[in-house]
């Protein structure tokens, strides 16, 4: 694990505060800015920090995403302010609603 990696994810949570946009939110978690290394992202992104205390969630809630459905806090999707989506699924990030 890096040095900064948790530094790099809360200021990636803080960041998520003021996604307004499904593209924000792929943007922040891209792969050139994964902790981990970009050659370890199979998705549109990843949060490499859903150990931590706050989560992906909390920050959009905060930045006014709504939920739409959720199966349990790993597996959920959420509409931003401009109507986009995003599936979370254990860290990945897909654009839209990825409901299995």
């Amino acid at each position: 694990m890096p040095d900064n990696f948790w530094v790099v994810v809360r200021a990636q949570l803080e960041e998520l505060k003021t996604a307004g946009t499904a593209d924000d939110v792929i943007r922040i978690l891209s792969a050139e800015r994964n902790p981990y290394g970009h050659e370890t992202i199979a998705a549109d992104g990843f949060f490499a920090g859903s150990g931590g205390d706050y989560s992906v969630w909390d920050s959009l809630d905060d930045a006014g995403w709504t939920q739409i459905w959720a199966e349990w806090h790993g597996y959920y999707a959420m509409r931003a302010p401009d109507g986009s989506v995003i599936t979370y699924v254990e860290g990945d990030i897909y654009k839209g609603d990825r409901r299995g």
